[in-house]
């Protein structure tokens, strides 16, 4: 075996159904007295729960995480949780509410509780983004990864099926990237190859019947795996364009146009989804289930296609096949069509 490093991300975790009950006890074992509840303004719903189960552990309620975390919001969730003297937060949602949970901790250093209710993963990795001035920046510091998470998968039976298909296969994105990353390790490779194995099987359940909580249940335990191998390794060529791109990228053709270098983690792939190859396996599993399949559906014009692939040339990153203009021009062509991946 080669030598390799391996770094754990230390979190606790709570998972089960029935699991926000023991928020009030986690709260206490962070030796924190005064909670400051998080949300995005549609789950303000939930946020209100959370509070109303802590009593008076709950410092108040902040509603207004909104995607990409602008800098005003932080501030203004680092400001309302200074005056309210809160000495942890607690993040109930998807990855906007976690976001703005990490925003306040990289500034404060106060602890994160986050009760996951999408599969998006960020609940398990040190890595932080704020936008200023239209401008994304991310980073990585140990500081804001939360101390605790609470996976209860009866919190994500109203996440639309669409919303669970997008979020489920973004999960597996990240667990995809991790098996040829050129920080890889033979652990996060068993993470990896278990967390795509898990969401892909959660999927056909859900579109059966949309309540299914132990569906849902694996579908969370495989997000958990998935976000974990995002925390702990460099990510390539699906997550640049992701970045590039503003949004989802199609997964499939990032898959394809690796394929050729990265052999073994294609098999691994192929093998968690139960496919013949990696590539077509990502899309047929997005295809069955409703997601979006060409990068028209989401919004890409097609004049867009040439600044994409200037800009994910611009600077190199970690990738097994070398960064060519002229192929991933080609790629993207192909995803903004909708072509079935081949390789």
């Amino acid at each position: 075996m080669d030598s390799f490093t391996y770094v754990a991300q230390a979190a606790r975790v709570i998972f089960g159904a029935g699991a926000l009950r023991f928020l009030a006890r986690e709260i206490d074992l962070l030796g924190a007295k005064r909670a400051l509840v998080l949300s995005t303004p549609e789950q303000a719903d939930a946020a209100q729960r959370v509070a109303t189960l802590l009593g008076e552990r709950a410092a108040g309620i902040f509603p207004h995480a909104v995607m990409h975390v602008p800098i005003e919001t932080a501030r203004a969730a680092r400001a309302e949780a200074q005056r309210l003297g809160a000495d942890c937060a607690v993040a109930i949602g998807g990855g906007s509410t976690t976001g703005l949970g990490k925003a306040i901790a990289l500034d404060s250093g106060v602890p994160i509780v986050a009760i996951p209710t999408t599969y998006a993963g960020s609940e398990m990795t040190p890595i932080y983004g704020l936008t200023e001035g239209g401008v994304k920046r991310t980073g990585r510091d140990p500081k804001v990864l939360p101390r605790t998470v609470i996976y209860d998968p009866e919190l994500t039976l109203t996440l639309p099926l669409l919303l669970t298909v997008t979020s489920a296969i973004n999960a597996i994105a990240h667990a995809s990237e991790g098996l040829y990353a050129a920080d890889g390790n033979p652990i996060i490779t068993l993470m990896a190859e278990e967390g795509i194995r898990a969401s892909a099987a959660a999927l056909p359940r859900l579109l059966k019947d949309q309540t299914d909580v132990a569906a849902r249940g694996d579908a969370l335990y495989g997000a958990w795996l998935c976000g974990s191998v995002l925390g702990a390794v460099s990510m390539g060529l699906h997550h640049k364009l992701c970045h590039t791109l503003g949004g989802t990228f199609d997964l499939p053709h990032a898959l394809a146009y690796n394929a050729s270098h990265a052999s073994a983690a294609m098999r691994r792939i192929a093998r968690a989804l139960g496919a013949e190859r990696a590539a077509p396996g990502v899309f047929d599993l997005a295809q069955r289930h409703g997601a979006a399949i060409t990068l028209r559906d989401i919004g890409m014009p097609a004049d867009g296609l040439d600044r994409a692939a200037d800009l994910a040339v611009q600077n190199q990153y970690p990738n097994p096949r070398p960064l060519e203009r002229g192929a991933i021009r080609a790629l993207l062509q192909d995803a903004f069509d909708g072509k079935r991946p081949v390789a």
